[in-house]
């Protein structure tokens, strides 16, 4: 079995195509950080319109990269959600467009299981049962992941994502765009003691997150630095915004890491698979792997490339609906062109 994946949910157009037996065949991405960078974040409008540019030639080239025809595939599969519902409607109207064509299934594809079934592309990847800590911009959360499609949410941000946080943040510190992966880069150069930032939900029972508590105390404290004009063109400024930024790290990947050796204990599961954006977050690696590798138990990744939206994720993705067959609740067997800006994991398409 041989599916395309295509990826618009929001700022990255990605095609990827994946063979049962060959594995990953083509992999294409294009990046939009150039396009948003002078509004300091996304203009829905814009990434519609430049996923209307990009996505057929990338189509087009991932099948050359491949050496196939549209007529080879054994389906099309497009992220229907969550996301940008006009970014979606572009991979999902041509997707669905595709596959008419080709006379193959229109998969639709729930963004957040392709995160979470990413690491399987991986040489060593894990068995099931595990726990997946989702870690993007838009969320955060952690499942119980018993096999494919057996999902349940255990608990997820209830105001800003993990990844959001880091975006929003850098900007507080006058980092450049985007800045979640800036804030990483100065966080290795300052103390992570020198300012105690809370650890959101940590004291309280269960495992849901909160992260605009601790967005507010880093601006706080940036204003309380910016009146006394610590963080002026001082020869010291740069060294406090690098302290700020591995301070506030250090809360979130604290709050992270902490929940999720919470689900563990409360499963009773040794296998944890991260992913998403802030999956890449060497902070975060680092300590998960500490405390996994303690307890006997393991973490698991996607490649650092995977991490991040792309169309690898989603024809893997489709590639295990095709495998578990056509649920008549998901998947009705015609073309109808699906895209949800909000769709709760587990969740029912037609829910």
């Amino acid at each position: 079995m041989i599916v395309l994946g295509i990826e618009t949910s929001c700022d990255e157009t990605g095609v990827g195509i994946y063979d049962s037996e060959r594995g990953l065949v083509a992999h294409r991405l294009f990046s939009q950080v150039a396009l948003h960078e002078p509004f300091g974040g996304v203009v829905p409008e814009l990434a519609s319109r430049d996923h209307i540019r990009k996505l057929l030639p990338l189509v087009e080239a991932a099948l050359a990269d491949a050496g196939l025809r549209g007529t080879s595939l054994t389906a099309v599969a497009y992220t229907a959600g969550p996301g940008l519902i006009g970014a979606l409607l572009v991979g999902a109207t041509l997707g669905v467009g595709l596959a008419m064509t080709w006379g193959v299934p229109a998969i639709p594809v729930h963004h957040m299981e392709a995160h979470l079934l990413a690491p399987m592309m991986e040489n060593n990847a894990p068995e099931f049962p595990l726990i997946a800590l989702l870690v993007s911009g838009g969320h955060t959360m952690l499942v119980d992941v018993r096999g494919v499609g057996d999902y349940r949410v255990l608990g997820e941000t209830l105001d800003d994502a993990a990844g959001e946080a880091f975006d929003k943040t850098a900007k507080l510190l006058g980092l450049p765009y985007p800045g979640g992966p800036e804030l990483a880069k100065l966080a290795e150069h300052g103390d992570t003691a020198k300012y105690r930032f809370p650890r959101p939900m940590m004291q309280r029972p269960g495992l849901d997150f909160s992260f605009s508590g601790l967005k507010t105390a880093v601006m706080l404290k940036v204003r309380e630095l910016e009146a006394n004009g610590s963080l002026g063109d001082s020869a010291g400024a740069d060294a406090i915004r690098a302290d700020l930024a591995s301070s506030f790290q250090a809360a979130v990947v604290d709050t992270l890491v902490g929940k999720s050796l919470r689900a563990l204990d409360q499963t009773g599961y040794q296998r944890l698979i991260v992913a998403g954006g802030v999956g890449a977050n060497r902070s975060l690696r680092r300590q998960l792997e500490s405390k996994l590798e303690s307890r006997g138990g393991c973490v698991y990744y996607p490649g650092n490339e995977y991490c991040t939206d792309n169309g690898a994720m989603i024809a893997y993705a489709g590639l295990q609906s095709l495998k578990t067959g056509f649920p008549a609740d998901q998947f009705p067997g015609d073309y109808t062109v699906h895209a949800r800006a909000r769709w709760e994991l587990g969740q029912p398409l037609s829910a």
